[in-house]
């Protein structure tokens, strides 16, 4: 039998320029309990950057003795991990893909419970993903740890060939990383593939170190929540976000009131749209950091943060809604 014919399953792993990480990754994939002949490591260097390049060079001759094949891929005329994971899974040789990213830590069973998972009626395969949180977690801990309740994501899927070819893979138009893995997701099921889950096929995913202010940064995202609602608008106001952001809208309208008031030369105008903006405000900012830590700075830092974050949110949401011409608020 062909080394094609024994794989069960091809590993992809997206990266862009983050060697220590990627090597930790790398190395837990390798220890995998299954067969080292029945799995393939196809690693896609979005950069492409010459560390990536030798951190995957060096485990691929460490692992050939054993029979793993490892391989280096570049992402040519793309940009982000939706266009890398495609010139993954194309370049795949078994049957089913596994996904995870370069900051996970997949556990030695990972890949053995999630093929156990595989049935033959079933399309992809969802693993569990732990994050390691404090007690009192920063706000950017939090947000990472909101991949313990995610439906589908990339970090942790395994998916048939076939129904990769069937839906065409992954939209390169989610240039960061968001949403593409419920977009997949929801092509899966609009074209009736089922999607089982495996609590014990798990993945680590440690927190990784972030700077003071990072949530203002990622509101870019949602400018990709305006293409996946183009796309699936039922299925988006059933799984992501039932109604529009209505307290954002009420926080930026509250400081254009306060700012048309003083303009206009209208103190009472000015002093309502004033508090109602300041009371919205410090109510987001209180949601926000409840069960969240109060160490001084984090306190400082989510009170400014609350204050950016609503009209940010709105600019990128609005400003996707019209380049990609969708109904969206």
């Amino acid at each position: 039998m062909s080394a094609a014919g024994l794989l069960r399953v091809s590993v992809v792993v997206p990266t862009y320029r983050r060697p220590r990480m990627l090597q930790r990754c790398l190395q837990a994939i390798a220890s995998q309990d299954l067969d080292p002949a029945s799995f393939e490591l196809l690693v896609v260097d979005d950069g492409p950057d010459a560390d990536t390049r030798r951190v995957v060079e060096a485990l691929a001759k460490e692992q050939e003795r054993r029979g793993l094949a490892v391989r280096y891929l570049e992402a040519v005329g793309t940009q982000g991990p939706s266009g890398a994971r495609n010139r993954g899974w194309e370049s795949a040789r078994a049957p089913v893909i596994a996904f995870t990213d370069d900051d996970t830590v997949p556990t030695p069973s990972w890949l053995s419970r999630g093929l156990a998972a595989m049935a033959d009626d079933v399309a992809a395969v969802v693993g569990r993903i732990r994050v390691p949180l404090p007690d009192r977690p920063r706000d950017h801990e939090r947000d990472t740890g909101g991949l313990e309740q995610a439906e589908f994501a990339t970090a942790n899927c395994l998916v048939r060939k076939s129904a990769l070819l069937a839906v065409g893979g992954f939209d390169e138009r989610f240039t960061l990383a968001w949403r593409e893995d419920s977009d997949l997701q929801f092509m899966l099921l609009a074209r009736g593939y089922r999607i089982a889950r495996a609590e014990d096929a798990v993945v680590l995913h440690p927190v990784r170190p972030a700077p003071p202010g990072i949530s203002v940064r990622q509101q870019r995202k949602v400018f990709f929540d305006a293409l996946l609602y183009k796309k699936h608008p039922s299925l988006y106001r059933q799984r992501i976000r039932r109604r529009p952001p209505w307290n954002y809208f009420a926080i930026v309208a509250g400081a254009a009131v306060a700012v048309a008031g003083a303009v206009a030369g209208v103190p009472w105008l000015a002093w309502t749209g004033l508090a109602v903006w300041a009371a919205l405000t410090l109510q987001f900012c209180a949601a926000r950091l409840r069960g969240a830590s109060h160490a001084p700075s984090h306190v400082a830092e989510m009170l400014v943060t609350s204050i950016l974050i609503p009209p940010l949110s709105l600019f990128w949401r609005l400003r996707g809604a019209w380049h990609f011409k969708a109904r969206f608020l």
